[in-house]
């Protein structure tokens, strides 16, 4: 192993121009004579567009063009295309409306995209919108997800009954019903997973130019996968080949799974410039990504854990309502349905399961993916359900989980969820996580806070994931002559490290200094082929195709080397980037040989060059998984709540580099704790007006609500990838919310509160305790 190679903790190198000031973004990109684009956004959530005269925009100073959802229409521009179908129970398909870049007769959020303005500044772009006369007929409107399927609510179309977009189910309804039928104690909790506003560090935008003597476009724009986006615009949007559209992606700043979509403002820069002959640049603000960002999570669910007399789970039963937004984003439908769903069965060996997901509109902002995507709400609903189990049992929480555990002796494990977990000690996490926070030592530090009037609380929360699976990606590895190495993948970075830990894959293979391998993304016109950057998948299946491409190499190397050394090709030994006859002190070093196949010093019948290439597809999912353990304490006159100590038990099979692990953990707790304990989007219930629609009103965590996490791991490698390892970008964000929630419920279950909804705000929870109280008097 090379000073750089698998296994140890390199600092990023990519830091060094991002700390500096010398990161490239979207923003950062500039083209001759380009102009400036604003997007004139609905100021209701539900309205009929009566008129729209943009006469006066047009006569404002530097205003190139005023385009509308009409002439979208005329030239023929596609919606935005969502590629995620849902059947419902009856065989029937979900609702698929359209999702237009610029809308024509109605608008169905605030936010809602109205019109194009370009002009020769944005400032001057910015002015002319405000004179862009609109007139709107406002409709009622419906924001809130538990009541959308209600009889007599507004609806978001009007060929769509009762807002429902999907009736769609998973498991085995009649076994799960015995399961039911037979129990001898049933828990039950209803909850809601919050909705979510991304935040990337990064807002969106977009560049986009159209070569009309090449009669193609190209689109600059910060994403998670650029040939995910030039497939998305080719199809039924632009409708035009692939190759006739490149996408670069820089420097991004931030994704979280919202930046892998195509959003309208990629597709109207593009149009815009073929129509108006210029090259055209948006850069959102943060107050529009507030209202046009994908937003995450929004889930109302019912769930249910039937046992035995000692505790065994029996079935599960789980009914979600699951909002969707007003427009159904590109793969909205199935993030509460595919994605999530077959991890409600937990790290649990229950025999029975059965969900039901609902998928409805609502007057609000497209909801998909985000960070964890389906997962962190399964984990979040069950890690709840079966704390609640715990105390209606009497039984402590960890002891109820250890009586239901899948043993790494049952391994591979095909749960009620109908998927197989290759590996994992699930007991070995919780007690690591239970020892490491001091479990034994609680009850003396709880009569602590006692004394100073606060309630201490400790929670776990014992999550997995499927992550790092599905569709394939490609590694090439290309030499130069004088012996440098780039690697192209298809996968995107938007700041976990990659262009270190993809270096460290190739420099540890093959033997060269960690410095000399650049590793190049985000570009459709190098990087042949991609499937981007999602469900933490780039590491664990691109980085497994190029271990394969290093493999390649040093096949091909073996080879050249045989030639040169005169020796048999099954002579040939290669270690730490040396060619050896085996047995002898004879040996070529791997640049040597890179150098002499440019010179033409070949077998007979070789090619020139040194080039590779590889493609892996995994066999099935990855299943990190660990313990979360979160000790807080709670002021019950305020409300207000410190966590005290948060510990993490993590697997994650075998691990690239320890420090970007850690990194990625510390950030997933971060934005989960932010959920669980201060964001939440909150609309007028009556107008459908976004009430948090900036910094001032929606609560991000800062440093003062985070201790020192302390993490550790185990590695239980993984079987079904090639370098054994499991994902690990969303485990954090998985993990932490049902664990300071369990923590909570624990701190405040003296009074008898049994649950809390997130986030657990402190007026929330001084609300509750007062509550509580009142109700204690009453008895």
């Amino acid at each position: 192993m090379g000073q750089f190679g698998m296994g140890q903790s390199v600092r990023r190198s990519e830091d060094q121009r991002f700390i500096t000031g010398h990161g490239r973004y979207t923003d950062d990109i500039n083209l001759p004579h380009q102009a400036y684009a604003y997007v004139l956004r609905s100021p209701h959530a539900s309205a009929k567009i009566t008129r729209i005269d943009v006469s006066a925009a047009m006569a404002a100073p530097g205003v190139i063009g005023v385009l509308t959802g009409k002439d979208l229409e005329a030239d023929g521009i596609g919606p935005i295309p969502c590629t995620a179908p849902i059947t419902n129970i009856d065989g029937t398909p979900g609702k698929y409306p359209p999702h237009p870049a610029l809308v024509t007769d109605r608008v169905r959020h605030v936010g809602d995209q109205v019109a194009l303005i370009v002009a020769s500044s944005a400032a001057e772009a910015r002015d002319a919108a405000e004179l862009v006369e609109v007139d709107y007929d406002m409709l009622p409107a419906i924001a809130d997800t538990g009541s959308a399927l209600d009889a007599g609510k507004p609806l978001v179309w009007d060929d769509i009954p009762n807002n429902l977009c999907f009736d769609w189910h998973m498991g085995d309804k009649p076994a799960t019903d015995a399961g039911f039928a037979k129990a001898k104690r049933v828990a039950k909790i209803d909850l809601i997973n919050n909705r979510i506003i991304v935040a990337s560090m990064e807002p969106r935008n977009a560049l986009g130019h159209y070569d009309q003597g090449e009669d193609r476009y190209t689109l600059y724009t910060s994403s998670q996968g650029s040939h995910t986006l030039r497939k998305l615009l080719s199809g039924k949007v632009l409708n035009v080949p692939e190759a006739k559209i490149r996408v670069v992606t820089p420097d991004v700043g931030g994704g979280f799974g919202m930046k892998l979509f195509l959003y309208p403002e990629q597709v109207l820069v593009l149009w815009a410039s073929k129509k108006l002959g210029v090259a055209i640049k948006w850069s959102g603000e943060r107050g529009e990504a507030f209202l046009s960002d994908t937003h995450g999570r929004d889930h109302v669910t019912h769930a249910e854990v039937a046992m035995d007399d000692d505790g065994k789970f029996l079935a599960w039963r789980f009914e979600t309502t699951a909002n969707l937004g007003a427009y159904l984003s590109n793969y909205g439908p199935f993030i509460p349905t595919a994605a999530g769903s077959g991890m409600l069965a937990g790290v649990y060996a229950s025999p029975a399961l059965y969900v039901r997901v609902k998928g409805v509109f609502t007057h609000t902002t497209p909801v998909d993916a985000y960070r964890g995507a389906g997962r962190p709400e399964a984990a979040y609903v069950v890690e709840r359900l079966v704390d609640k189990a715990a105390r209606e049992l009497g039984l402590a929480p960890e002891e109820l989980r250890r009586r239901n555990f899948i043993t790494p002796e049952q391994m591979p494990f095909r749960t009620a969820g109908g998927l197989t977990y290759d590996s994992g000690d699930f007991r070995k996490n919780m007690e690591d996580a239970l020892r490491n926070i001091d479990q034994a030592g609680l009850a003396a530090r709880k009569a602590e806070s006692a004394k100073r009037g606060k309630l201490r609380g400790l929670g776990i929360a014992c999550y997995i994931e499927q992550c790092g699976g599905g569709s394939d990606e490609m590694a090439e590895l290309r030499f130069d002559p004088s012996g440098g190495v780039t690697l192209l993948i298809g996968s995107q970075s938007s700041g976990q490290g990659h262009q270190t830990a993809y270096a460290q894959i190739v420099a540890d293979g093959l033997g060269i200094p960690f410095e000399d391998v650049r590793v190049v993304q985000g570009d459709t016109d190098t990087v042949s082929f991609g499937r981007g950057t999602g469900g933490s998948r780039s590491l664990p299946v691109g980085g497994a195709a190029t271990s394969l491409a290093v493999g390649k190499v040093i096949e091909r190397g073996r080879k050249i080397a045989a030639h040169q050394l005169e020796a048999a090709e099954a002579d040939i030994e290669f270690k730490d980037g040396i060619f050896t006859i085996a047995g002898t002190d004879r040996k070529l070093d791997l640049i040597a040989v890179v150098k002499s196949s440019f010179a033409g010093k070949l077998p007979p019948g070789m090619e020139g060059g040194f080039d590779e290439t590889a493609r892996w597809t995994p066999p099935a999912g990855t299943f990190p998984n660990g313990t979360h353990a979160v000790e807080v304490e709670v002021d019950p006159e305020t409300g207000n709540t410190e966590i005290l100590r948060y510990v993490v038990v993590d697997d994650f099979g075998n691990v690239v580099n320890p420090l970007l692990l850690e990194g990625q953990v510390h950030g997933g707790v971060g934005q989960g704790i932010g959920q669980a304990m201060l964001e939440g989007v909150v609309y007028d219930q009556d107008s459908g007006q976004l009430v948090t629609g900036s910094f001032m009103d929606y609560a991000m965590p800062r440093a003062i609500h985070l201790p020192d996490i302390e993490f550790s791991y185990n590695v239980v490698p993984c079987k079904t990838n090639l370098l054994g390892l499991k994902g690990a970008g969303e485990a954090g964000a998985i993990g932490a919310p049902p664990a300071f929630i369990n923590a909570l419920v624990d701190a405040l279950s003296p009074l008898g509160i049994e649950h809390v909804d997130m986030p657990a705000t402190p007026l929330s929870l001084w609300q509750a305790i007062q509550a509580a109280r009142t109700a204690e008097a009453a008895e």
